[in-house]
């Protein structure tokens, strides 16, 4: 039988902010057994970036990434975010280290190709080294991932935070029995765009395509779903779509087979 892990992917805005961050180690730190935080951190990128006279791209909510530009999200999420997360975890009594890809070669991408669009020095993973993680989380250790990946040229590529949580939740599951756990704004995904407490409670590919056909799951909701069935394709034992303050509570949307 496979040791329980939970993956919790949180975005900029809650870790970027005193309070909610506060409010997320906490609840973090509560979590029984292994677990690992993946997070984002754009909005300090795009202010930073602002105080420096980088002026920020942003393309389908993707921020276009130019040599510059690489230099700001280095610095904010593998440093300034990363780091406060982690000195904030061990103040709780959790041991956790600092990764982005490049470290320990966790996870190696490949520069985004060029199509419609020119995202510069963005990576699409292609591979995550489940192995070295899971020595880190059987030493008690709680890896916190930030948003950065490399291709192993020497070169660091900025790469989405959503995308990294999927990708090593997909690598882990061969390992241990994972929860994958997408933080948002929302209580869950909303059958009423205006009624924060419409949480649909369970979500199947049947009810998924039923919704989207219906219009009641549309725009970025969609592609974080999809991102959620590939993960339980994948193995994944089960992928929940949360509010930051109800980590581990089982409130949410639960994805399943």
């Amino acid at each position: 039988m496979k040791e329980k892990l939970t993956i919790i992917k949180v975005g900029g805005k809650i870790v970027e902010e005193a309070d909610t961050l506060n409010r997320l180690l906490n609840d973090f730190s509560s979590l029984p057994g292994y677990k690992l935080l993946v997070h984002g951190g754009g909005r300090s990128a795009t202010r930073i970036a602002l105080q420096l006279g980088i002026e920020s791209q942003m393309v389908n909510g993707r921020r276009i990434t130019d040599a510059e530009t690489l230099k700001v999200v280095t610095m904010v999420y593998g440093g300034l975010v990363n780091k406060n997360i982690v000195a904030g975890l061990q103040a709780k009594g959790v041991n956790a280290v600092g990764l982005t890809g490049a470290d320990m070669d966790v996870i190696r991408s490949v520069k985004r190709p060029v199509r419609d669009v020119d995202y510069g020095f963005v990576g699409d993973v292609e591979k995550v080294d489940a192995e070295a993680l899971a020595f880190l989380i059987r030493k008690g250790v709680v890896p916190v991932m930030a948003p950065l990946t490399h291709d192993g040229q020497g070169h660091i590529l900025n790469t989405n935070a959503d995308t990294i949580a999927g990708e090593t939740a997909k690598a882990l599951a061969a390992i241990f029995d994972v929860t994958l756990v997408f933080c948002f704004e929302k209580k869950g995904v909303l059958s009423d765009e205006n009624d924060d407490d419409s949480v649909i409670p369970v979500l199947t590919p049947d009810l998924f395509k039923k919704y989207v056909e219906e219009g009641i799951v549309k725009e970025g909701m969609i592609p974080k779903l999809e991102n959620s069935f590939s993960a339980i394709d994948a193995g994944v034992a089960q992928v929940v779509i949360t509010s930051a303050s109800s980590i581990g509570s089982g409130a949410g949307t639960i994805i399943r087979k």
